[in-house]
């Protein structure tokens, strides 16, 4: 079968031929119906986050979701024709090993999660990263809460879950965005206000910011405009490095929390939300073939939505 491989750092994503995958002990064989492309996949390509990849070359795309077709040795908990996510972990499809850039991928039953008939594969796909990592970032790491005020910074695949969990949590969001396009389509979802900058909101005593970006100078202006005692939520990863105003940091008593992935509890409550209706993720669902021309559309920001791989 044919797969989308990760081959070295700034080489572009190759399309090359694979055997067949084989259910170990533990594990599934899932026919894969959705695999998301993330802002992770450039990382990996660009080498800011490669070291995280198990071997090369490796099979990329670890938001998955889709049938399962085959079980392993002693697995009990699944069965041949259901439906499930499988949560995005480093040590799982696209990162640690061979993941759902191919029709057909290996999965820990660890990591798998039911998905509701309700649910879309787009849909799905996007809650196993996306999803799940905007909701742990917004409810665990910032805990937000009716009456919060919460900052998000960049309004792309998370930022725009993010906003939409915050709100059903019921606080107030103020986000910023670089992209002057969206401000309009930010206030008609619930924001209270958009800013291409989140210094715009020092004066709003925000509780929480969470920065879906990661560009080190975003870091900077939220440590800079949230709240004194109030939370920084670090999720997005553009650069390595960044620098920060120490004194304000330690003087306003800031909070700074790294947030990353999150649990399968989570993805089955964003699997939940969006089986309700409440939570939708602007998706475009593109072909297989398209991989490595949809994945140089993310990186020049030309995607107008999560791009999902449907097969």
């Amino acid at each position: 079968m044919k797969a989308w491989r990760y081959i070295a750092d700034h080489e572009p994503i190759r399309l090359d031929e694979v055997e067949d995958p084989v259910a170990g002990r533990g594990e599934v064989v899932l026919d894969v119906k959705g695999a998301g492309i993330c802002h992770t996949d450039v990382g990996h390509l660009d080498g800011t986050i490669s070291h995280f990849l198990g071997f090369r070359p490796i099979t990329l795309g670890h938001e998955v979701a889709g049938v399962v077709r085959e079980i392993g040795d002693g697995v009990t908990d699944f069965a041949v024709g259901d439906r499930v996510a499988v949560r995005s972990i480093v040590a799982g499809p696209g990162t640690g090993r061979d993941g759902g850039f191919q029709p057909r991928v290996a999965v820990q039953t660890e990591v798998l999660v039911p998905v509701p008939a309700e649910v879309s594969w787009d849909q799905a796909a996007t809650s196993t990263d996306a999803g799940m990592t905007s909701y742990h970032a917004v409810m665990t790491r910032a805990g937000a809460k009716s009456g919060d005020k919460i900052g998000i910074i960049g309004f792309g695949g998370l930022g725009s879950l993010g906003m939409q969990i915050a709100l059903l949590a019921g606080a107030q969001v103020y986000v910023a965005e670089t992209k002057l396009s969206l401000h309009q389509h930010i206030l008609d979802a619930g924001a209270e206000a958009v800013s291409t900058t989140i210094a715009t909101f020092e004066d709003q005593a925000l509780d929480a910011i969470i920065d879906f970006a990661g560009f080190g100078t975003t870091t900077a202006s939220a440590v800079e405009a949230v709240k004194p005692g109030g939370r920084v939520v670090q999720v997005g990863l553009a650069e390595r490095y960044g620098m920060l105003d120490l004194i304000r940091l330690t003087m306003s008593e800031v909070d700074l929390l790294g947030s990353q992935g999150g649990t399968n509890a989570g993805n089955a409550e964003v699997l939940k939300l969006m089986a309700s209706g409440r939570l939708k993720a602007v998706t475009e669902c593109i072909r297989f073939e398209d991989v490595g021309v949809a994945i140089e559309r993310l990186r020049r920001g030309e995607n107008t939505g999560r791009l999902v791989v449907i097969y």
